[in-house]
């Protein structure tokens, strides 16, 4: 290997290069991929070794040089390949640099190690549980409401003012607890709240409500006058339609409730739906008329809604077969002390 060549390896300025077809794998004068590649990558490192290796013009020639002489080689038909590769090369310059002059470690997306703490990320979390959380500890912490079966007459006409057992609560204006007397031997139950009623808080008023206060009359009563009115349901259903046994189901236990307060000696229900949600049944309102039933222990009459008498006229001499049947129970209750009282 000529000297030359030599200064140039000392100086990591030029690569090893294999020749193919050579005995013994002998290896030929180094030589970068391109003259502007030696002249530039190298430059610097010469520039700092100039004592060594001598003058940059000299180097330079020294590279040319090698470089005709791997071309020449090439013309003659010879294949030659970099018994190192730049990469590797570059690593070996790399390592042998001055501290001064090496690349900066590639920036990592890491986030550097804790040294106090490992676990710095709860820091993150909130200091109180969510406010979901709080309100169903705040509701578990509640004491209960007492059961309805307990309520007296204010406690519960409040719960109901302020019942949201079921959907109906919605799209009430009011809820319609009862009107009348409470401890009457008579009580009247009707279906659910209507337009009217819904407006003004009370059952039977408008029209219907004229013509039950005149069916009273007819037996020597009167609203408020030892008669309670009430209905199975509390609120309106939208558009007047029929309550859903749902929606019965959770109501029934305030009916169930007044009934108990007012102790009446006879219950009068009012249209087929309040017949059939106090029976249990789901027998037409012909087949329950003109027999005696019962519920909570109290005699029931079974007749027709003032409502549907106002468009049924023919009907009202059934009524008032009805109503006399009614009477003549109650009569017989009292004769005989029946009744809750």
């Amino acid at each position: 290997m000529a000297l030359h060549e030599s200064a140039l390896e000392e100086l990591g300025l030029a690569p090893m290069w294999v020749r193919r077809g050579i005995a013994q794998g002998a290896a030929v004068e180094p030589a970068p991929e391109s003259a502007a590649d030696a002249m530039v990558s190298e430059a610097p490192l010469a520039r700092a070794d100039r004592d060594a290796a001598g003058s940059n013009e000299t180097v330079r020639a020294q590279a040319t040089g090698s470089i005709e002489a791997k071309s020449d080689a090439a013309m003659q038909g010879d294949i030659v390949e970099p018994a190192v590769k730049p990469i590797a090369r570059a690593e070996a310059q790399e390592a042998h640099a001055p501290e001064s002059r090496r690349a900066p470690p590639p920036a990592s997306d890491a986030p550097p190690p804790s040294s106090d703490d490992d676990f710095a990320w709860f820091d993150d979390l909130p200091a109180e549980p969510p406010s979901h959380t709080s309100e169903i500890e705040a509701k578990a912490e509640s004491p209960a409401q007492p059961a309805i079966d307990t309520l007296d007459w204010p406690a519960l006409e409040a719960r109901v003012s302020a019942c949201e057992r079921c959907r109906l609560r919605e799209r009430r204006t009011n809820t319609v607890f009862g009107v009348g007397d409470r401890e009457a031997d008579w009580m009247l139950i009707g279906e659910a709240p209507g337009e009217n009623e819904d407006k003004q808080g009370e059952p039977f008023v408008g029209q219907a409500g004229k013509l039950l206060d005149n069916m009273l009359q007819s037996l020597d009563l009167a609203r408020g006058t030892n008669v309670y009115i009430a209905n199975v349901i509390k609120c309106r259903p939208p558009g007047n339609r029929n309550p859903e046994p749902d929606e019965v189901a959770r109501c029934e236990p305030y009916l169930q409730r007044q009934v108990a307060l007012v102790k009446p000696k006879l219950i009068v229900a009012l249209g087929r739906f309040a017949a059939q949600s106090l029976l249990k049944t789901e027998a037409s309102i012909s087949s329950l008329r003109g027999r005696v039933h019962e519920y909570e222990g109290v005699p029931v009459i079974v007749t027709y809604h003032p409502a549907y008498l106002l468009r049924s006229l023919g009907d009202k001499s059934k009524s008032w077969q009805d109503l006399c049947l009614a009477r003549d129970t109650w009569r017989n209750a009292a004769a005989r002390g029946e009744g809750p009282k």
